[in-house]
């Protein structure tokens, strides 16, 4: 009898996706009628991203969606403009790669080393546009982008502070979660360690998870990044075989397309910016391109 017992209380994972349906719909019909851009961010995708966060308790990923909500009501991401964070990219300290992952991911080239300004708030708002710009070029079906990270010249001096670094992640954990894939810290300097286990403590577990440190000389971690890239599209600053070129006025030129794109999705009226008053070209960051080797 025990044996029967047990049996007939196991799990069937079958029921699952139709369980997190459910979920779904709860959630929906919790957070009551939506409108304008509310209604427009709430995709079924987008409730799936916050249940997914709090391990589907339907009350808790409703308060975090309502922050959410909130803060975008008053920080306003989609309504911010290459022109307006272009100078803290002058150095490409944080660029859109123009080649994806093996999962056909966008990814966010990051160059630490390469820190410019000290504004907390310049580097949050622009890590922001970014941030949002790659989740309008993801790939149908596609909820999370990839990170790499290059810590060439790094230095205690160029690293933000661990206040800028804190709220950094409270942006990002908070109101963009289950959009990182992974991300891969190639070859930082032991300096680092201290800094990364500064912050770790406030990473939450799951996100902490999908951050990966790549050494050239581990056989184990570098077999890992490959898994997530071809090395032919892969710059030879992650050890791949491609050649990693910044051109400062064709990023600018996608940027601003991009832009367009944005005001269109999100139903703004956008008045196309003049590139003639010196913000794009001269202020904005070079685009970064991986030229695979000949």
């Amino acid at each position: 009898m025990m044996f029967l017992r047990r049996k007939t209380t196991q799990n069937h994972p079958e029921k699952e996706p139709l369980q997190k349906d459910e979920k779904v719909s709860e959630l929906r019909a919790e957070l009551g009628p939506l409108s304008g851009r509310s209604l427009k961010y709430c995709t079924d995708a987008c409730l799936r991203r916050y249940l997914e966060a709090r391990n589907w308790n339907v009350e808790k990923a409703k308060k975090m969606l309502e922050e959410t909500l909130k803060w975008r009501s008053t920080y306003k991401p989609e309504e911010i403009r290459w022109h307006e964070v272009a100078h803290e990219g002058e150095t490409g300290k944080v660029s859109r790669a123009n080649f994806h992952d093996r999962f056909g991911r966008t990814v966010l080239i990051m160059r630490p080393g390469k820190q410019n300004t000290t504004s907390a708030e310049g580097n949050i708002r622009h890590l922001v546009y970014l941030i949002e710009n790659s989740i309008l070029n993801l790939a149908e079906g596609q909820e999370s982008m990839s990170w790499l990270i290059d810590f060439t010249g790094w230095t205690l001096r160029t690293q933000v502070s661990v206040k800028t670094a804190l709220d950094i992640i409270n942006v990002l954990q908070s109101h963009y979660p289950e959009r990182l894939a992974v991300a891969f810290l190639y070859n930082p300097p032991r300096i680092f360690e201290a800094f990364w286990k500064a912050i770790k403590y406030f990473l939450d577990p799951k996100t902490s998870e999908k951050v990966k440190f790549v050494y050239p000389k581990n056989k184990v971690s570098v077999e890992l990044m490959t898994t997530f890239f071809d090395v032919d599209n892969l710059p030879s600053e992650f050890g791949g075989k491609a050649t990693l070129k910044y051109d400062h006025e064709e990023f600018s030129r996608m940027m601003a397309e991009d832009d367009v794109k944005t005001a269109k999705f999100w139903g703004l009226d956008d008045k196309p910016h003049n590139p003639s008053n010196g913000h794009v070209g001269v202020e904005a960051s070079p685009m970064l391109l991986a030229s695979p080797a000949s």
